[in-house]
């Protein structure tokens, strides 16, 4: 997913990123002697993660708020209506914010700590009073709708011309037009919003690292893979600080909810009861005590939709879909009904020739919520004579990662090179890279995060933006990006072993990487994912998830640990023949998460009596095939909509993967053993997704790229579901 946690730049609040372009304003003031070493105050190279302490944050970002203030009340005092009179004036304030809050908001991601939290919390209602101010200033707002409306406008490009109206239309989300009353309550909702949704994300990960099962008996380990016990063993090594050695085939082992953790637990513990206990502790995460979600999941909710009709709109959905891809609420239910309908049927399928599997294999009942992982897993391992544990060894990260690069050579022309010496981390596991182009120049950066850490990390992955392309004092700022993941960490003198989602997973982040670092546009606000429409932002991401099916790509990035041996090509055909095992089944449970933050956002009614779990009791009974257990709170950990950017647009992975499916079949129609041609579609596809950003709708850079619009014929396909 993409990273919209926090707000990272100044106006974030509307999930846009404010312009930037840097060399108008004077620089800030000198700073007093006690903030001369704060690193949050640098704003040159890369960010000083290695530095950064919780006691940085409030005296940072509150002398930035008062310079940024300062100098904005300067802007409006004087703007007109040009490109250089607006927009450039307000990329300078980006500059020293980015190098602050960006680094603020990412650490609260990879390295959380309660000082931390404290610090940030401190100072996020003024972050986005700050926001607030700045998007619903009348001044810059008519000296925007001026610019659109002059002369000038003809002189500008596509890309200045959309950032323009973007911004305006940022501005009108953001209350510009409201007054009195009705802009000063906007303002306590969008502070109000900003809170519920930090309380809300460290509740979750509050939960998660909360909860532990210990399996002390080398019994109740019988089934699992040898991947397990030690990222088991060595998570209960390292719950005792360091006082204990991990014992991957005597234990203890600790089984958590994060995901490297409950996934294969899932999948291979025989002990039925334990599988129970362990998913009923998933599903109720932060759903009880202090940590409990379900209070705030009603007042964001309503807070929403107040906020959305103080702005005219009759739902937040409305609200929502208004700056995306899809025309509207209907056409979303549209897709999701159409989809739905296709799938359906194929999930209903796979469920009860899962059911008959367990029976002949001696399963004695109905199938619960805890055994379904378990047997798909057994009976996916008889269908195709495969399991995970065998794929592991084939993929250690460092391969993983070279093949990937190497693939992105020869579509993309573009090299990687890592820099071992480079200090501003926030952990030792990162790796940093500089991204090369054809020519040999330095065109991007990029830090990889790639191991869970349950403590301090949130689970999932991501890419975030770290610093946007940019000029800054009279030079091109090259974009920087984060990409987190949450894999199988190293153990001992065994590297880290992935299993084939988390290589697919990296794929995915890599793609928005590549979108972010990629882009030719100057304009931050406008520069690689910012301004592209959400519904349309997975695109570039779930594209790169098919080269995972692609034979060069997948041998070639493929070395057992030990031996050096490749993939054999036996278990490549069993990889692909396994792609569409489920596929139904996972289809239809995306689509309710789909169907259920739309029905949320706009035919729900919050009233504080817990009726969201009826809405989200009926679509289940509509969608899935089997009903979610009666004390199933997922929605108290659905983090993308409420802690996150995807609100009223979850649907946007379903919505995108047309686009990606689509997108990937010009490859297959130009033939992928034909390498000249896969090349020279690689360069048109960087050249138009990747380099084009946000600076262009997406459909127009995306029939640039097709020369016709999408269809749903190649994603159907791809699912086995045509």
């Amino acid at each position: 997913s993409i990273k919209y946690f926090m707000p990272r730049n100044l106006s974030d609040i509307n999930q846009y990123p404010i312009l930037s372009n840097s060399n108008v304003l004077p620089q800030v003031r000198p700073m007093e002697t006690s903030l001369s070493g704060n690193p949050l105050l640098h704003t040159e190279g890369l960010p000083q993660f290695s530095q950064i302490n919780p006691e940085h944050v409030v005296p940072a970002v509150e002398h930035l708020i008062a310079e940024i203030t300062r100098q904005f009340e300067t802007i409006e005092k004087e703007v007109t209506p040009t490109w250089e009179g607006v927009v450039t004036a307000l990329e300078a304030l980006d500059v020293p914010f980015e190098y602050a809050w960006g680094p603020i908001s990412h650490l609260l991601s990879v390295k959380n700590q309660d000082e931390l939290r404290t610090a940030h919390q401190d100072v996020l209602p003024k972050v986005v009073a700050l926001g607030l101010r700045i998007s619903q200033s009348s001044a810059i707002y008519k000296g925007l709708v001026a610019l659109r409306e002059s002369e000038a406008w003809d002189t500008l490009n596509e890309g200045q011309q959309r950032a323009v109206s973007l911004k305006i239309r940022a501005a009108e989300h953001a209350g510009v037009g409201l007054e009195g009353k009705a802009k000063d309550r906007f303002a306590e909702i969008a502070k109000e919003l900003s809170q519920l949704s930090t309380d809300f994300s460290n509740h979750v990960l509050d939960a998660t690292k909360a909860f532990e099962l210990l399996v002390t008996d080398p019994a109740h380990t019988a089934g699992w893979p040898q991947s397990l016990r030690q990222v088991a063993a060595h998570s209960h090594a390292m719950a005792q600080e360091g006082e204990a050695t991990p014992n991957p085939e005597n234990g203890p082992w600790r089984i958590t909810l994060d995901y490297p953790s409950f996934v294969p637990f899932m999948q291979h513990s025989r002990q039925r009861e334990q599988r129970e206990q362990v998913y009923r502790a998933f599903i109720t995460r932060a759903s009880a005590g202090e940590l409990d979600n379900a209070p705030l999941i009603d007042k964001i909710l309503a807070l929403r939709k107040e906020k959305a009709a103080l702005l005219g709109y009759d739902t937040f959905a409305d609200l929502s879909l208004a700056a995306k891809m899809a025309p509207g609420v209907d056409a979303v239910r549209e897709m999701t009904a159409s989809l739905t309908e296709k799938s359906r049927s194929h999930a209903l399928r796979e469920h009860e020739e899962l059911e008959t599997f367990a029976k002949q294999s001696g399963h004695e009942s109905s199938l619960a919520h805890w055994d379904v992982a378990f047997w798909s897993e057994r009976l996916r391992e008889e269908k195709f004579a495969f399991t995970d544990e065998e794929l592991r060894p084939y993929f250690p990260l460092d391969r993983v990662r070279d093949g990937l690069f190497k693939l992105c050579t020869s579509l993309f022309g573009v090299t990687f090179e890592e820099v071992n010496n480079e200090p501003s981390v926030w952990h030792d596991d990162v790796q940093f890279y500089r991204v090369l182009s054809e020519a040999g120049d330095h065109i991007a950066s990029f830090y990889l995060d790639p191991f869970s850490r349950p403590a301090e990390k949130r689970g999932g992955a991501w890419m975030d933006s770290c610093l946007d392309r940019r000029w800054h004092n009279g030079a091109l700022q090259v974009p920087v990006v984060h990409l987190c993941c949450n894999g199988t960490p190293p153990v001992g003198d065994v590297p880290s072993l992935m299993s084939f989602r988390e290589v697919e997973t990296l794929f995915h982040e890599f793609g928005h990487g590549l979108q972010g670092m990629l882009t030719t546009v100057d304009y931050a606000s406008v520069a690689g994912i910012n301004g592209v429409e959400w519904d349309a932002v997975e695109l570039a991401s779930q594209f790169m998830e098919n080269w995972c099916y692609h034979k060069p790509t997948l041998l070639g990035m493929t070395a057992h640990y030990e031996t050096g041996e490749p993939l054999p090509e036996a278990l490549f055909e069993k990889i692909c023949a396994a792609r569409t095992y489920r596929a139904g089944s996972q289809m239809v449970r995306q689509l309710l998460f789909g169907a259920l933050d739309i029905a949320l956002h706009s035919t729900y009614t919050p009233d504080g009596n817990g009726n969201v779990w009826a809405v989200y009791r009926k679509l289940a009974g509509e969608i899935l095939v089997k009903m979610p257990l009666p004390e199933d709170r997922f929605l108290c950990s659905f983090s993308h909509i409420f802690a996150g950017g995807y609100a009223a647009g979850y649907y946007s992975y379903k919505w995108a993967e047309v686009l990606s499916a689509d997108a990937f079949a010009a490859f297959e129609e130009a033939g992928l053993d034909n390498t000249t041609a896969i090349e020279s579609l690689g360069r048109k596809y960087r050249d138009t997704v990747l380099a084009q950003g946000g600076s262009r709708h997406p459909m127009d850079v995306y029939q640039d790229f097709r020369g016709r619009a999408p269809n749903t014929d190649a994603l159907l396909r791809h699912a086995g579901l045509s």
